[in-house]
């Protein structure tokens, strides 16, 4: 008989590994990924293509990268975890712990080679075998040898050694006092940032040339430069300077460019200021960046800084000046989100470009059109701009405002009205002859042909649904998606929900579904996978690849489509799994990609483009094999209003069919697609980790919930009730031990079931709206959100004001008929909480109390809606489980339920002891 596996342990969390920054190098020879622990050192593998089971190990590897050339891999080795623990612990301060080292591995020999005290490396983009390698500052010391009289104070800076270097070392560099420094995407110059010394003006600004070495001091004496940008082949170099005080409050920049070609240095041209927007002044905040053929400089000016009397008033103390804010019902956002977005509109910039040639000034953004949107590349002369103004004040109540689209014109800065309102999010063409959106009250893709300046609606002659199918919100439904262009703006390729279609602007009443509608057949989602990055179109000359999912058995892969229609997706691979992060070698056929089930951790695989033959690499979490894990399966059943649903299922490992589980009911929206999604053991942001419960002999349940407008919580009961009724008639679930687990609005639905129905023994309910009446009212202090458009148009479902439908918000609050609850609830809901109102768990909490329903409220000082600290997680883990634990399984109490947690103990005590 084989002995039984331990269940997962809370400490295990600290164990699992993670797999993140999967590379593969240009001739898909290698292959390289970072595994981490969920605390503690991680580590980088890297193995061929050819041998993956051969690995080359770097303990505490990070930020891994291939060389161009395809011998070299480089990264970061982070500083030792327990050293730095042990480190704090004695009150050492950041500047005294231990610092990242860099490695420089031979791909072909397999040996590395480690530089300590790096702050920071880069490397080329594009091309170039270079390393610049940021030092970490050394503590110099005072030359006491010499005579008193000639000691020699070190000048303090904020810059460090800089070493410019290829990987094999042959060739090396080294630059002092570097505070900035940048490649050329081509990797032929580098720019650096000399810091100043002490109160010296000698901050600098120097480029070198890699090919010959040759350094050259393009400028100094500022007090700082900043936002240096080279463009794409080094040609070019623009960098904002100032001469003002570093205590300056605003200084003042400038705008300078500099052209290798002649050697010279230019100032943005004073006859061409005029053409800035008014009352305006470079901006120090906004980013440089130059036109793909390095001809254009584009630029941001922002408001020239403004001064108040009282402001300036130095005869008014700091504690006799008012604060207070003033809301207005003409703003156009409420001070909430006019305070969280105080920084950016203070730093906001409006684009403006220079026209290297002849020193020519284009204002393209302004206080009318104040979003305008390049191409990714610069390498068009139009753009698209945009203007949501004169629709912003309903955005409170209305996330779907919206925003006047311009068509615009780089030379020259015109700006033409495409279209007024729309309801959709432009994209312009990669050849830059259309503008593409989904127009949402229409649900059509709509095309602007700039020639003809006509709008074309792209799919109503298409008998297809392009429109979500299963929304089930007050709001209008989003697309599909697009999957973009072939080349030259041929043709346009958009997803219905299954199908591909390939569209004609000059004739859409001719769109050719390049799935043969067989995606629609077999209820399979096709979607193009995007694998050359660095194309803007699709390339009728490679392999289409497509992924592919199904909706019913949610089965995916890959399959190779045909851009000409004449055949149906192929498939490559296909099977019960999750496949995802599939990259293909710029210069070879070599791929790897991921694929994990519920079982399976997401490893890394290699193989080519024929899909065959794929073959692991990685080898996660091997510890896994240990422990009692568990299984997942589908299932379906039907609402009570006669709708079919799917569920998941999940069950340990040593599952007995002819034995009594505890059930836990974990939900959300719908989530039966994610049947083969590996859920890894780790402590808990707010809700039931499955792996862990399963381990520890639960069944867990999670059933997918359709909705009905104005009855949000009567569609979870609808939905979850049946749905665990189906899973209780199986015969395995102790159904005198069932539990509800949610969080935000799964935490509604906990709170709304359980006043409804006795059926579950125990509740967990996280950040719950218990009073949509009060909620309504109140704002999401995450974004500076009124709250309204949350219950009127999206999640909660109303689809109605609090005065239009009074009762339908009633109806759904909990609060309401707390007095109907006999079911224990675990809540948490914290003190900055930025999504839900921390009063509303308080509201719940206090009516359970008033009436006598045991009710326990976990709040996290300082956490947001989900806990973001690693030991406050692992709090939440041991109370969820302890809880569930007394409640369907017999466990002891913890002495947090028994007696509570008084404030005087607080910070001394956690209470996990049980009680006897």
């Amino acid at each position: 008989m084989a002995q039984q596996k331990p269940s997962l342990v809370h400490e295990d969390y600290d164990r699992w590994n993670s797999l993140s920054s999967v590379q593969l190098s240009k001739d898909g020879q290698w292959v390289g990924y970072e595994i981490s622990p969920q605390e503690g050192d991680g580590r980088i593998e890297v193995a061929n293509h050819d041998q993956p089971a051969s690995k080359i190990i770097i303990p505490r590897g990070a930020h891994l990268s291939f060389s161009h050339n395809n011998k070299w891999a480089v990264g970061k080795i982070n500083a030792e975890y327990d050293t730095v623990r042990m480190l704090k612990l004695k009150g050492k301060k950041s500047k005294d712990l231990p610092k990242d080292s860099l490695f420089i591995l031979s791909l072909a020999s397999g040996t590395i080679e480690t530089i300590p005290q790096v702050k920071s490396f880069k490397t080329p983009k594009k091309s170039g075998d270079w390393l610049a390698i940021l030092m970490e500052k050394t503590k110099e010391k005072k030359d006491t040898t010499a005579a008193d009289s000639t000691k020699k104070a070190v000048l303090k800076t904020d810059g460090t050694d800089l070493i410019v270097r290829t990987y094999d070392g042959m060739t090396n560099y080294t630059l002092s006092r570097v505070d900035e420094y940048g490649f050329s995407e081509n990797g032929q110059k580098l720019f650096y940032v000399l810091a100043s010394q002490d109160t010296l003006e000698n901050a600098a600004l120097g480029i070198m040339d890699l090919e010959t070495g040759e350094q050259q001091l393009l400028d100094s004496g500022k007090t700082k430069y900043s936002q240096v940008s080279l463009s794409r082949n080094g040609k070019a170099l623009a960098y904002l300077a100032t001469a003002d005080s570093a205590k300056s409050k605003k200084p003042y920049y400038t705008l300078y460019a500099y052209s290798s070609k002649k050697n010279e240095i230019s100032e943005l041209p004073e006859s061409q200021k005029k053409a800035l927007m008014e009352d305006s002044r470079i901006s120090e905040n906004g980013s440089l960046s130059f036109s793909y053929d390095e001809e254009r400089l584009f630029f941001e000016v922002s408001d020239d800084y403004k001064t108040f009397d009282y402001e300036e008033d130095s005869t008014i103390l700091e504690d006799e000046r008012v604060s207070l804010d003033i809301w207005g019902w003409q703003d156009a956002e409420i001070q909430p989100m006019q305070l969280l977005n105080k920084d950016k509109e203070s730093k906001k910039g409006y684009l403006a470009v220079m026209d290297l040639k002849n020193g020519k000034v284009t204002q393209l953004e302004d206080k009318t059109v104040t979003s305008i949107r390049l191409d990714p590349k610069r390498k068009l002369e139009v753009a698209y701009g945009t203007d949501d103004n004169p629709y912003r004040i309903n955005y409170s109540w209305d996330i779907q405002v919206g925003r006047d689209v311009y068509w615009v014109d780089l030379k020259s800065g015109d700006k033409k009205l495409v279209a007024k309102e729309v309801q959709g999010y432009p994209e312009l063409s990669p050849a830059g002859k259309f503008l593409t959106w989904y127009s949402y009250p229409d649900s059509a893709w709509i095309a602007y042909d700039a020639k003809s300046s006509s709008l074309i609606n792209l799919t109503a002659a298409i008998e297809d649904n392009f429109y979500d199918q299963i929304h089930d919100s007050p709001s209008m439904p989003r697309s599909y998606g697009s999957a973009g262009w072939t080349e030259g703006d041929e043709e346009f390729l958009v997803y219905s929900q299954y199908d591909i279609w390939k569209i004609d602007p000059s004739s859409p009443d001719k769109a050719v579904n390049i799935t043969l509608g067989s995606g629609n057949r077999e209820e399979t989602s096709y979607r193009v996978e995007d694998l050359d990055e660095e194309l803007e179109y699709i390339n009728a000359k490679a392999p289409l690849i497509l992924s592919a999912f199904n909706d019913k058995t949610k089965k995916s892969g890959y399959f190779k489509g045909d851009l000409e229609a004449k055949s149906a997706p192929v498939s490559l691979v296909y099977s019960d799994h999750q496949y995802f992060e599939l990259l293909k070698a710029e210069e070879s056929e070599a791929i790897v990609l991921r694929r994990s089930t519920f079982e399976e951790y997401p490893e890394v695989y290699v193989g080519d483009m024929g899909f065959e033959n794929l073959e692991k690499v990685s080898e996660t979490n091997p510890q896994q094999a240990e422990v009692n894990w568990g299984t997942v399966e589908l299932t379906e059943y039907v609402t009570l209003k006669g709708d079919s649903l799917q569920g998941l299922i999940y069950k340990p490992e040593d599952f007995d069919a002819s034995k009594k589980y505890p059930l836990m009911v974990y939900f959300y929206e719908r989530s039966s697609d994610r049947l083969h999604r590996y859920i890894s053991p780790s402590p808990s942001a707010s809700t039931i980790n499955i792996s862990y419960f399963v381990s520890n002999g639960y069944v867990v349940f999670v059933p997918d919930i359709k909705y009905d407008i104005g009855h949000p919580g009567k569609s979870a009961y609808d939905c979850i009730v049946p749905g665990v009724l189906s899973v209780a008639e199986k015969g395995y679930i102790d159904t005198d031990n069932m539990a509800i687990q949610g969080q935000s609005w799964g935490g509604y639905q906990v709170a709304y079931l359980i006043t409804q129905t006795d059926m579950f023994k125990a509740a967990g309910s996280g950040a719950p709206v218990a009073n949509m009446t009060s909620a309504y009212g109140g704002i999401r202090w995450g974004t500076g959100m009124s709250r309204m458009f949350q219950y009127e148009q999206t999640q909660s479902r109303i689809g109605g004001t609090l005065w239009e439908k009074p009762m339908e918000y009633i109806e759904n609050s909990p609060l309401f008929y707390a007095d109907q609850v006999h079911t224990p609830v675990l809540i948490m809901h914290n003190d900055e909480d930025g999504a839900v109102p921390w009063y509303q768990g308080i509201e719940f909490f206090m009516a359970l109390k008033r009436n006598r329903t045991p009710a326990w409220l976990l709040v996290y000082n300082g956490e947001d809606h989900n806990l973001r600290l690693r030991k406050n997680r692992k709090d939440l883990s041991i109370r969820l489980s302890q809880f569930f634990d007394y409640y369907l399984k017999g466990a002891p109490a913890p002495l947090w339920m028994t007696e509570g947690l008084p404030a005087v103990e607080k910070g001394r005590t956690l209470k996990y002891e049980l009680s006897e």
